[in-house]
């Protein structure tokens, strides 16, 4: 299978190419003005006959202040509003389906104009609100310890869906809530849909666009070892793998993208990666019952990762219907994060957040019945 099935060439830079992307992707016959950079506007501006500060002008409404209609931009000039409304269109999300765990997470229930749906969560911690953001519908990874697998690859998400997801979230917030980190760790797989995740995180991370620092945002993939360095590259954001085997055994039968990127070649490809000072990658390893929770695992780990400047999360599997799985016992877990710190390898164990709604890690899985979204609160919850 070729690599570009699984990473896209970065060379959308035209509006003509972001009208075509947007004719494809989605059911509008118009293109979606939220899935436009900064560059491209201003060259549709001076199309128009307007000066290019227009452009900024547009985004600010698009991205500060949520602007859903051409209307609401009264600083445009009334004519270029009317050919922005006949050639373009603001493509808003609908109104999300909320749940509400007791713990406080909220998943969201998307549904696209294409009537494809997405999840995103918030999740709200100690001194911090995290949004886990979805690039694609579905996930063509086909990871076995991960609902969202079931579903395939329905589509990827445009950058306009992508962003979408923020602002749904800021109006979801409580009172007094504001979303402070953002994680590309729900459905898909975002390195499999880097043109839109490039726009999406240019609009982020500048000024003219949602003003967030890179600092704020973690990419994780599951070991798209080309697009690991073009991501850093381009972003200093933060960069997560999902390892979960200390094998390629073990690794090949619960992430099968180790068939085409095996663990060395991942490993080397981590080591050549242009991190900065004081950052450190981070390796998710979800712990899966009598699979690769022994001490051996737990040794082959700190030898493996020792080159590196890492750190590892421990993730507890998240049960769901048929997984196949069952989680490690929480002595287990902490046995292994032991065995870790005496290798000198910084390791944390995450807390399964919003399990009695189907929203913890690997959870993911839209349906298209918002009733249906969540497991019952027995089997979500579910003991190993």
């Amino acid at each position: 299978m070729p690599l570009r099935y699984f990473v896209e060439s970065f060379t959308m830079s035209s509006v003509t190419q972001v009208q075509a992307s947007a004719a494809h992707e989605s059911d509008s016959p118009k293109p979606d003005l939220r899935d436009f950079s900064l560059h491209e506007l201003e060259g549709m501006v001076r199309e128009s006959g307007e000066r290019t500060f227009r452009a900024r002008q547009i985004m600010g409404w698009l991205w500060s202040r949520g602007a859903e209609s051409f209307d609401s931009m009264h600083d445009l000039p009334a004519e270029f509003r009317g050919n922005l409304k006949q050639r373009f269109d603001i493509g808003s999300i609908a109104r999300p389906h909320v749940a509400r765990s007791s713990d406080g997470t909220r998943k969201l229930l998307i549904r696209l104009r294409d009537a494809e749906d997405i999840e995103s969560v918030i999740i709200p911690t100690e001194g911090r609100t995290t949004l886990c953001i979805s690039s694609q519908a579905g996930c063509a990874m086909g990871c076995g310890f991960c609902a969202t697998a079931r579903m395939g690859l329905h589509r990827n998400l445009a950058a306009g869906e992508i962003l979408g997801q923020v602002m749904a979230a800021r109006c979801e917030l409580d009172p007094g809530e504001t979303l402070t980190n953002y994680v590309f760790m729900g459905m898909g797989e975002p390195l499999a849909n880097y043109p839109r995740l490039h726009r999406a995180l240019t609009v982020m991370t500048s000024d003219w666009g949602l003003g967030i620092s890179p600092r704020r945002i973690t990419v994780s993939t599951v070991g798209l070892a080309p697009a690991m360095d073009r991501l850093l590259a381009d972003f200093p954001v933060h960069l997560a793998v999902s390892l979960h085997a200390t094998t390629d055994e073990v690794r090949d039968r619960i992430a099968p993208i180790n068939k085409r990127f095996p663990l060395q070649v991942l490993i080397d490809a981590c080591k050549a990666l242009p991190i900065a000072r004081r950052r450190r990658i981070t390796f998710e390893y979800v712990m899966l019952d009598g699979v690769n929770d022994s001490s051996n695992d737990a040794h082959r780990l700190v030898k493996m990762l020792a080159p590196l400047r890492a750190k590892v999360n421990l993730i507890f599997f998240n049960p769901f219907p048929d997984a196949g799985f069952m989680p490690s016992s929480r002595e287990r877990v902490e046995d292994f994060q032991a065995i870790l710190h005496r290798g000198n390898l910084t390791a944390t164990i995450r807390e399964s957040r919003g399990r009695d709604i189907a929203a913890a890690c690997g959870q993911l899985f839209a349906e298209r019945n918002p009733a249906a979204v969540s497991l019952p609160r027995s089997e979500a919850a579910s003991p190993a």
